[in-house]
């Protein structure tokens, strides 16, 4: 499994986030300049994990983003799926009509909950304030 290289800027974009925490709120052009995000790349995120409820945003003087909620309370699943949508291994894990001429008499299709599932669980057991310490 690999993620997108937006999943992968919004986890290090929200890591860099975490380090504010506690702070006057940060702007997305400082998340730019301290992540090497490109300055558009970071706006959208911000958009994206804003509208999750991961992110708070606001305009004007005095406006800025910050966390939603405390880095411990947020996981690199929170992240993720704010930007990928659900955890979904393959196509026929999703909800919804898939294309695979092998589902109808798939063997491992009933065994692809666990599957996810264990994904997501890893996931979920690595938060933001794990990821925002710096290392030794």
């Amino acid at each position: 499994m690999r993620l997108s290289s937006l999943a992968d800027y919004a986890v290090v974009m929200m890591s860099a986030a975490a380090r504010h925490c506690g702070q006057a709120k940060i702007t997305a052009t400082t998340l730019s300049a301290e992540t090497g995000i490109p300055l558009p790349t970071a706006q959208k995120l911000v958009s994206r994990l804003a509208a999750a409820g991961l992110l708070e945003s606001s305009r004007g003087t005095g406006g800025g983003i910050r966390l939603a909620r405390p880095p411990a309370a947020i996981s690199l699943v929170d992240v993720i799926e704010a930007v990928e949508g659900p955890i979904a291994m393959t196509a026929c894990a999703e909800h919804g009509a898939h294309d695979c001429a092998l589902e109808s008499d798939c063997r491992v299709k009933p065994h692809l909950a666990a599957v996810n599932g264990a994904v997501r669980g890893a996931l979920a057991g690595v938060n933001l304030a794990t990821l925002s310490r710096s290392s030794i």
